[in-house]
């Protein structure tokens, strides 16, 4: 598993307004178009660079692919990647502040010390 990568791919689809509508709309395609385009390309590089090696692990793509920002806090992806990324994708969903109660109520199973997300 690879909490870089998680980290990596909320941080850029979250800075990206139309792969935030896309991940939304299509997630499991949009986490495999991701990890074969984009996975690999060094983060904030002006050159075009790439790794060869970077790839999620099963649980990881599933976890992202059914939006389950639970597992994801388990993974040790980091909560404020995770939940800056959700609130902009299911805000609208909720009445206001509705969405950032209902991730508290999910993950207010979690006790200290939290999950590691040290990358």
């Amino acid at each position: 598993m690879s909490r870089y990568l998680l980290n990596k791919f909320l941080y850029t689809v979250d800075r990206d307004p139309a792969l935030v509508e896309r991940y939304r709309e299509d997630p499991r395609g949009t986490v495999t178009w991701w990890e074969a385009e984009r996975a690999n390309q060094i983060l904030n590089c002006h050159v075009p660079e790439a790794s060869t090696w970077l790839r999620f692990a099963d649980v990881e793509r599933e976890a992202l692919a059914s939006h389950d920002y639970v597992k994801l806090f388990e993974l040790g992806a980091h909560p404020f990647l995770t939940l800056t990324l959700f609130i902009a994708m299911f805000e609208r969903d909720h009445e206001p502040l509705g969405f950032q109660q209902e991730y508290a109520r999910r993950l207010a199973h979690f006790s200290l010390p939290y999950p590691d997300i040290a990358t």
